[in-house]
């Protein structure tokens, strides 16, 4: 953590229980960075606190260390089982939650007090017995959380600290009637510490927090202005032709260690990939159809160098904590200004700086003014240079992961093709859920008995699927009830 980016309120003016401290020194932390120093005395105090902040100036830290303060000095709460974690963390994505975790680890050490996850995409089996154990406290995301608690697997009446991270992007994913649920599952808000912070505290957001948290102290700092100030921005206007070879030719001669590149559709995300690797460039995508092991073998990949450039979507820009990433590059200009942010916020982060290139390309480059007045400034435009325009391997058609028809799935971004949202970590459905899709009809012969006689009021197929979707319309069960609220 750079210098200039930490105030002069040390951790240990803040007299924190001795196992605490040791947990922060271990980690090296010594002075509190402007999030901290403004939520951890409120926060400490006992006042709920809702703070604008993005990953990276340390908000995870700062309710971290709330937490384990208020766990380590108050007695548990009476629940009717052994199975009641004391404090709960829900995080938006898979990739958030075990960072937090592993966190969590670290300033928990020496507090004796017991972590556990809840996320899809991995063992579900070996996860479930691992909370039957009991924890004291429960990180995950909203879908599988609520799974296990519909099984009784732990119940939440005993939870003394809630900590909502990442609430924006809740609501972007379609987790608010999830979180909803489980908000309502709780102890009243006067008995439980509650945080929530959020890059912005729009209007939603204050209204969650309103709704269902002690008169939260509300924190605003401002980071997207400081990341914007501290990263080197250029703009390039390449061809269709030119992009894949520009992207290409300049990370060649930049020679990257930690480079993210940023594009609008999983699908692109995949050809990028074959690009890039039949380019001789150490490159993969991250999308939600990547198995989770596999995703965390390749953060912990590009955490550690080994790999050198991670390509994702907008999903990879919020919530993923990785220091020292050299280089953004906007393969596709985001349609949504405040992506523009979050993604170029992946570098110069911490009090350091980056380079962001993007390319205005004729496909995207509709978002730019919108872009720049979010901004306010225009974006450096550099001239294409020929000699970053090398003969490329073309990379071959892209086979989607699932095998569907090949129509190109977007991540939940207004305009994208495919999917309305993006995948979430709910329980899945299951072949006899209303939602499951019906067997295939055999296909009618090419050419039917002429003297077939025509049921009256023509096909009753036709009316039965017509009686089925008007059924949905009328109030029925929703699609998948295992995520719905209550």
């Amino acid at each position: 953590m750079a210098e200039s980016h930490l105030t002069e309120l040390s951790f240990s003016s803040l007299h924190l229980p001795e196992t605490l401290q040791k947990g922060l020194a271990d980690a090296s932390f010594e002075r509190c960075t402007p999030i901290q120093a403004q939520t951890l005395p409120q926060a400490l105090a006992g006042l709920d606190v809702a703070g604008q902040a993005q990953t990276g100036t340390g908000k995870t830290a700062a309710f971290l260390v709330a937490m384990y303060a208020r766990l380590i000095r108050s007695e548990p709460l009476p629940s009717h089982t052994l199975n009641a974690p004391r404090a709960l963390i829900i995080a938006p994505t898979r990739e958030l939650a075990v960072q937090i975790h592993r966190d969590a680890e670290v300033l928990g050490s020496h507090t004796g007090l017991k972590l556990g996850l809840a996320f899809g995409g991995v063992d579900y089996d070996k996860q479930r017995h691992h909370l039957e154990q009991g924890v004291d406290v429960l990180i995950g995301t909203p879908g599988r959380i609520i799974d296990f608690a519909k099984q009784r697997v732990f119940e939440l009446r005993a939870v003394q600290v809630l900590v909502l991270d990442e609430a924006d992007r809740m609501f972007d994913l379609g987790f608010i009637s999830d979180i909803r649920w489980i908000l309502r599952r709780l102890p009243a808000p006067d008995q439980r510490l509650n945080m929530l912070f959020s890059a912005t505290l729009s209007h939603r957001v204050l209204e969650l927090a309103y709704e269902h948290m002690n008169d939260p102290t509300l924190v605003r700092i401002e980071p997207d202005k400081m990341t914007v100030d501290r990263v080197r921005q250029v703009i390039y206007y390449p061809s269709n032709d030119e992009k894949p070879r520009l992207l290409v030719g300049l990370l060649k001669h930049m020679d990257p260690r930690r480079s993210m590149v940023f594009v609008n559709t999983r699908r692109a995300a995949e050809q990028i990939e074959q690009l890039l690797r039949g380019n001789e460039i150490n490159a993969e995508a991250i999308s939600g159809d990547v198995p989770q092991r596999k995703r965390l073998r390749m953060l912990r990949d590009f955490h550690e160098g080994t790999l050198a450039v991670l390509i994702g979507t907008d999903v990879a820009s919020r919530g993923l904590h990785i220091p020292d990433v050299s280089h953004i590059f906007n393969y596709d200009l985001p349609q949504d200004p405040e992506d523009y942010v979050h993604r170029i916020g992946r570098t110069a982060r911490a009090g350091a700086e980056g380079d962001a290139i993007s390319f205005g390309c004729e496909e995207y480059v509709i978002s730019l003014p919108d872009i720049e007045a979010y901004i306010g400034r225009k974006i450096p435009v550099a001239p294409v240079p020929q000699d970053m325009l090398p003969e490329i391997v073309a990379p071959a058609p892209v086979r989607h992961r699932h095998g569907g028809r090949g129509r190109p799935q977007d991540n939940g971004h207004r305009g994208g093709g495919g999917r309305r949202g993006p995948r979430r970590d709910g329980p899945r459905r299951d072949s006899g859920s209303r939602s499951a899709r019906p067997e295939r009809a055999p296909a009618p012969s090419a050419s039917p008995p002429q003297n077939a006689d025509k049921p009256k009021g023509g096909e009753p197929g036709k009316r039965r699927r017509r009686r089925r979707r008007g059924g949905r319309g009328n109030g029925s069960a929703p699609t998948n009830p295992e995520l719905s609220g209550d």
